[in-house]
């Protein structure tokens, strides 16, 4: 039996993806293994970079795409305990070998493990009919929720929620300042810094989407089209300064992170979608005793952790729009645009 894919062969623009229909379906690769009859898939700025091509990353002819997705289990191994066939489930896309017994996976930090990698950049990925993967990465979710919005919810979230909980430990006294709203890391950001109680600063160049993220619970907006936002923060605040800044952009927006960053203040980034370097004051980082964190992916329990919420609805990730597979590229087109506000959704 075969499958459809969105596949590339090789790196290089939208003329490089293909909706192939002659893979073959995955069979259960161990008893701990489940197989799952994929709803949607939803893309991530990752998607863009695979196909574009990663340093250090390699990837064979018939490479499939997407890190996200939700749908039907399909089948079980038979090591399967407490999943079964017809369950609706999300897929947690970083992997890693459980058997191993380094000091990360000891202490339950998968994503710091050597074997660690994510669907779609270091593992054949989501867009596909079938996916074949660990018992332990899916996780059931309510017949009631849409695959769509469902497939949206992991990777971004899961990013978010390490930033927000378990790096910057924001609590409800806490002022959050989030980078670029209306992406996927950043929505969800919004809503764990909203669902903690803390105070929610949001940047964007498009006024419809401030309006927007006012309407989800943002307490400020900010236009970061202009040279000084890092001092219209600190005008705002009475040169206070906000406690935590969420960034995953990088070069463009690192030193207006730090000119809003106050004392005792703590910066997270997931990422340099801008560029990777960046410069710093080592006086000022000292003086003001802040703490700069990188943070990737997450680990089983916070996967659990805001899967609780989710299935309860407290966290539910905005969806932009939906495409079926044969659309791919113009899905691939409105993610590079930057124009949406929250997930791109393949449906499959």
């Amino acid at each position: 039996m075969t499958m459809r894919a969105l596949t590339i062969d090789a790196h290089g623009g939208l003329d490089q993806l293909r909706v192939r229909d002659d893979l073959p379906l995955p069979t259960l690769a161990s008893p701990d293994s489940v197989r799952v009859r994929m709803k949607a898939a939803a893309l991530n700025r990752l998607d863009l970079w695979v196909l574009g091509g990663i340093p250090g990353v390699t990837i064979q002819p018939g490479w499939v795409l997407g890190s996200d997705g939700a749908g039907v289990i399909d089948a079980v191994g038979d090591a399967v305990q407490g999943i079964a066939p017809g369950d609706h489930v999300i897929l947690n896309p970083g992997l890693v070998d459980r058997r191993c017994r380094c000091e990360y996976c000891r202490d339950g930090d998968q994503p710091l493990c050597l074997t660690y990698g994510i669907m779609g950049e270091h593992r054949h990925g989501t867009i596909a009919d079938y996916v074949v993967v660990p018992a332990e990465n899916v996780r059931v979710i309510p017949d009631t929720i849409p695959f769509e919005t469902a497939a949206a919810f992991p990777l971004a979230t899961l990013t978010a929620w390490r930033m927000i909980v378990t790096r910057a430990r924001v609590q409800p006294r806490d002022h959050v300042l989030i980078w670029g709203i209306g992406g996927g890391v950043a929505l969800a950001a919004l809503q764990i810094v909203k669902h903690i109680g803390a105070t929610a600063w949001v940047t964007s160049g498009s006024p419809d989407k401030l309006e927007r993220a006012q309407r989800l619970g943002a307490d400020h907006l900010l236009d970061h089209r202009g040279p000084d936002l890092g001092r219209e923060v600190r005008a705002r605040t009475a040169k206070r300064g906000v406690d935590v800044v969420i960034d995953s952009v990088g070069e463009a927006t690192w030193s207006q992170s730090l000119v809003a960053l106050g004392k005792r203040g703590r910066l997270v980034t997931c990422g340099g979608t801008s560029g990777p370097f960046v410069q710093l004051d080592v006086r000022r980082m000292f003086w003001n005793q802040w703490t700069l964190m990188g943070s990737t992916m997450g680990n089983d329990e916070e996967f659990d952790a805001m899967t609780a919420l989710f299935r309860t609805g407290h966290l539910m990730p905005p969806v932009d729009s939906v495409w079926p597979i044969a659309e791919s590229a113009k899905a691939f087109e409105r993610l590079a645009s930057g124009a949406q506000f929250g997930k791109v959704v393949v449906r499959l």
